[in-house]
């Protein structure tokens, strides 16, 4: 079966002038040719021939016609990215996704009116109604409130979309929706940006805090490393303490204040460093 808005692995089946049509032999149970999807001669690679499988984009032309790109887009069916908004008409704003057609955001879609230049996180999906691909800005209702799957110390990929009061809301492995506390935060994120965290808590009604660094003991090892290496490589001082601010030492080491700490208390119980009133040095 070919999946619109996703990668398909299809079949060369044969060559016309316009380009190759492909289709799914797994799916293939007559000789019907309606389903066969064109690959335009400008993306066809030189080396395709008849019979080959060949890993292509899926989905629909300006006449709503499946159609196939070797061109990988920002984003797929059922998943969420921050994409450019290029122009704004009477349908709703359209997104650069890297392919020659842009996707469009419904206005009933958008969380609020969307201005050409800005970037929002979006969510795609196919519309069942009209089989076309379109996005929505409306991303809280796409996220999975079922979080069973999700277990405190996992490491998991975010994607930053909505500041608030509280945080930063994300959106864990491309699925569920968590928060990281602002007060946990030692570095500048905006919506849109990717980033590597960790499952620090689990609610009973199913909020998930998240943190952008290892918790406990766990995370003072690799950076008690870390900082030993940055030491040898500023000839064996830092001017960082305990007065030191969070921004400071986020900014030196990407880490936050308090796993400075646990580090270099380690460090100095080790009798690895000694701490002075202007900064650690290497013993």
């Amino acid at each position: 079966m070919i999946d619109i808005g996703r990668i398909n692995t299809l079949t060369a089946l044969r060559q016309t002038s316009v380009g190759f049509f492909l289709g799914d032999l797994t799916d293939r149970k007559s000789q019907d040719f309606s389903n066969d999807i064109l690959l335009p001669n400008k993306y066809v690679p030189d080396t395709l021939a008849v019979d080959d499988d060949i890993d292509v984009f899926v989905y629909t032309d300006s006449e709503d016609r499946p159609i196939a790109t070797t061109l990988t887009p920002a984003i797929q069916r059922n998943e969420f990215a921050a994409l450019q908004v290029v122009s704004v008409t009477s349908a709703g704003a359209f997104l650069d996704w890297g392919l020659e057609k842009d996707l469009l955001v419904p206005h009933r879609e958008q969380a609020w009116p969307m201005e050409v230049g800005t970037w929002y996180v979006v969510f795609m999906y196919l519309d069942e109604t009209t089989n076309r691909l379109v996005a929505s800005s409306k991303v809280n209702r796409f996220l999975d409130p079922d979080v069973s799957d999700l277990f405190v110390g996992e490491e998991v990929q975010l994607l930053a979309y909505e500041l608030t009061d509280l945080g930063v809301n994300v959106i864990i492995n491309n699925r569920y929706r968590g928060l990281v506390y602002a007060n946990e935060i030692f570095r500048t994120v905006r919506p849109g940006d990717p980033l590597i965290g960790y499952i620090k808590n689990i609610r009973d009604d199913g909020r998930v805090d998240v943190s952008l660094q290892r918790a406990g003991f766990e995370n003072v090892e690799p950076n008690a490393r870390r900082i030993l290496a940055m030491l040898k490589a500023e000839n064996g001082f830092l001017p960082l303490t305990d007065n030191t601010s969070p921004e400071a030492i986020y900014a030196a080491l990407e880490m936050s204040k308090k796993t400075f700490k646990k580090a270099i208390g380690t460090l100095y119980r080790e009798r690895k460093i000694l701490i002075e009133d202007k900064g650690i040095r290497l013993v």
